[in-house]
């Protein structure tokens, strides 16, 4: 008999609504559910590889150890205990920061995982914890921490009504709206040029968003911080503030404050600096003041370049400066089923701890991901000695991956929580594979608090996991357990929780009046309805204000101001592929196949300078590292800049994937300078990279 289930997807964070085909526990289509509240039909490529991922052979179903170089099955009980006995001997041995845990991005992608990992974190009582948010998108989170009182404040472009749509640094016709959940961006930006709207994209590639949009304009890579603050200095002194019904919130003291600090930007050097002509920047700020409604969305161009902090900080000004801020067609906050940022104002959660070495600071507990490998290879007091991935492969994600791997190789145990032997866990003793995908239940909590539109929407499992498998909520659980009895005594027994036991308080603990049982009446999810004003009732701020100049950014300001900026040579971006999900896909020949997408663009008058013609061989350089890829020449290039996708890399030995020996690629983060971090945040540059690029000979 054929069942139709519902569930979302939960490959990106679009939230797209789907209809699957199930026959006997085997998965016959997947399609968009035309009933999903939120997505209403729309899919990308992507959601079909949620089948080639349930089905793939090379994916792990039960925990496996290497025994002599080669991996072995074992049992969960021997995993569990084996696993807990080794990192509380290593703690015991070397302290509880011995040990060190890395979340990767689908860590957030799961309910389970973003449900039950953060207890088991807990219990081992380190301060050596990691994740990509700071390798992605940190600065958002850091400006939501210090402007409106907790970092998971983070203002949402509500895209569906907005009559002026300025993106930096981000292509959500390919990323379906990274850090903004939204689904069908391309049908959404249309119907902003349908009422007469209008959508500019400033990016040093002309993206796929950028070609769909009215205006494209390109800025050199790493300097989009110069423009923004050239906006606000336009808006401040050509009396363009308009602030409407959040003016209480905000000491006009704080608008003397940044006028004053700005007055010697000269636009003309802000015009050398970018590449964006002074009327351009005039012209802009102007449509975007003047316009009904306006909204500036920034994402990883701007998160992670050089000044990535400041960008946030000066993107929310804008917004708030001219009257687009908790507003219709604005920048909004949501208003979810399960609200993150629930806790009272306090002491901000930035810089408690330094890192080891290099002293980057901690921000929401967690440490800069570019100093993992330096604090395993680094002897003495608090060396990290073992690690725990979660949903992560750092190898090909973190900058220097190639430092990364002799520091996995050197430490003393290492324990994966993941469905492959990756570049990264292939370095594992132990590896714990979840059930994954269609198999699970899913509520994407995250990406509710930043929708578009307000919804929610629980989906059951679609297919039933393999008998003897585990969840990812029970891994968690049980490890947690078995670490327990290590530190209490095997006596010890701790509380035991279900998923749905912990996510139907949660949902009680709300506002919306939902229970889970509700949910599961309502497959295609609930319409919590659009967007509205928040402020003041969200803000977290001590004293219940919008702080528009926190110290750390004025601090970061100034130091901005004396910098003198080098216009000479390449700077590398990244770049993305609808079909690819960072190196998540890439195992899928579907979303695979076809001309090779693992080039390196660069503009045609950059290539002639170096004797290079398309479809050549080239070299890559930087300060760590070289990589032999093949040129793409393109005009979509800003000369001056080169770009290399995210996610490649695979021709690492050991790894157990079958696509590694016919789509390798290079790793663009094995060119990338983990040394080079924003001096605000800590967080890695990955985009405005200098390297030099030549012919091979």
């Amino acid at each position: 008999m054929i069942e139709t289930k519902y569930r979302t997807c939960n490959l990106c964070e679009a939230l797209c609504g789907l209809a699957i085909e199930v026959e006997n526990n085997k998965v016959l289509t997947i399609k968009g559910d035309k009933k999903d509240v939120f997505s209403r039909g729309h899919i990308c490529p992507k959601a079909v590889a949620l089948k080639d991922l349930h089905e793939d052979p090379d994916r792990l179903k039960f925990p496996v150890k290497k025994v002599n170089g080669d991996w072995e099955e074992i049992s969960w009980e021997e995993a569990f205990d084996t696993v807990a006995r080794r990192l509380y001997e290593i703690q015991q041995h070397n302290g509880a920061n011995s040990v060190a845990i890395y979340q990767g991005n689908p860590s957030v992608h799961n309910l389970g995982t973003s449900l039950f990992s953060p207890g088991f974190v807990r219990l081992l009582q380190t301060k050596n914890r990691y994740s990509a948010t700071s390798v992605d998108q940190l600065g958002h989170h850091l400006a939501g921490e210090y402007m409106f009182g907790h970092m998971s404040l983070v203002p949402v472009p509500d895209i569906i009504r907005t009559d002026y749509w300025l993106i930096l640094g981000g292509n959500p016709l390919v990323s379906n709206g990274s850090l903004m959940t939204a689904p069908n961006v391309a049908g959404k930006l249309k119907d902003i040029q349908k009422r007469k709207g209008k959508v500019v994209v400033i990016d040093p590639r002309r993206t796929e968003t950028a070609k769909k949009a009215d205006q494209h304009l390109f800025v050199r890579p790493g300097t989009d911080i110069w423009l923004l603050l050239a906006m606000i200095k336009l808006i401040l002194e050509e009396d363009l503030v308009k602030l409407g019904h959040i003016k209480p919130f905000i000491a006009s003291a704080q608008l003397d404050l940044l006028k004053d600090l700005l007055s010697e930007l000269s636009i003309t050097e802000v015009a050398g600096i970018t590449g964006i002509k002074v009327e351009s920047i005039i012209n802009l700020t102007r449509e975007f003041t003047l316009a009904n409604s306006a909204v500036i969305y920034g994402r990883l161009g701007v998160s992670a370049n050089k000044y990535g902090g400041l960008c946030h900080w000066a993107i929310n000004t804008i917004n708030i400066l001219t009257n687009n801020f908790d507003k219709a067609g604005g920048a909004m906050l949501t208003n979810p089923a399960v609200e993150l940022g629930k806790s009272r104002p306090g002491k901000k959660r930035f810089r408690r701890w330094k890192s080891r070495v290099r002293g980057l600071p901690e921000f929401g507990g967690e440490l800069p991901s570019s100093t993992l490998a330096e604090d395993m290879l680094t002897p003495g007091e608090g060396q990290i000695k073992a690690l725990v991935t979660s949903c992560g492969n750092p190898v090909l994600s973190v900058p220097n991956g190639r430092k990364l791997d002799e520091a996995f190789e050197s430490l003393e145990f290492y324990v994966a929580i993941d469905i492959y032997i990756n570049e990264s866990t292939r370095h594992a003793d132990i590896i714990l594979p979840p059930a994954t995908g269609l198999e699970t239940p899913h509520y994407g909590i995250a990406f509710h608090n930043l929708a578009v539109h307000n919804t929610a929407k629980y989906s059951n499992s679609s297919v039933d996991k393999e008998p003897g498998t585990k969840y990812d909520w029970e891994i968690f659980s049980e490890l947690g357990a078995a670490y327990e009895k290590c530190v209490k005594g095997p006596d010890f027994e701790s509380t035991k929780y279900t998923l749905t036991d912990v996510f139907d308080s949660l949902l009680i603990s709300g506002k919306s009046g939902l229970t889970l049982e509700k949910l599961r009446q309502h497959p295609h999810g609930i319409d919590l309805g659009p967007l509205k004003s928040v402020i003041p009732n969200r803000l977290k701020t001590e004293d219940g204000m919008i702080n528009i100049v926190p110290d750390i950014y004025i601090s970061a300001l100034k130091d901005l101001l004396i910098q003198k900026v080098d216009a000479k040579g390449l700077l590398l971006i990244g770049r993305r592929a609808l079909r690819s999900n960072n190196s998540w896909l890439h195992n899928s020949y579907r979303m695979v196949k076809g001309p090779n997408k693992c080039t390196m663009l660069i503009h045609p008058s950059d290539a002639e300078q170096r004797n290079i013609l398309n479809g050549e061989t080239v070299i890559v350089q930087s300060r760590v590292g070289a990589e032999e890829i093949e040129a793409e020449l393109s005009s979509d290039m800003m000369p001056g800049s080169v770009s290399i996708p995210h996610g490649w890399g695979h021709h690492r030995p050991g790894i157990k994937l079958k696509i590694a020996s016919v789509h390798a690629g290079i790793s663009i983060n094995d060119l990338i300078d983990e040394q080079v971090v924003d001096a605000l945040s800590g967080v890695s540059v990955i985009n405005g990279v200098p390297v030099e690029v030549s012919k091979k000979n």
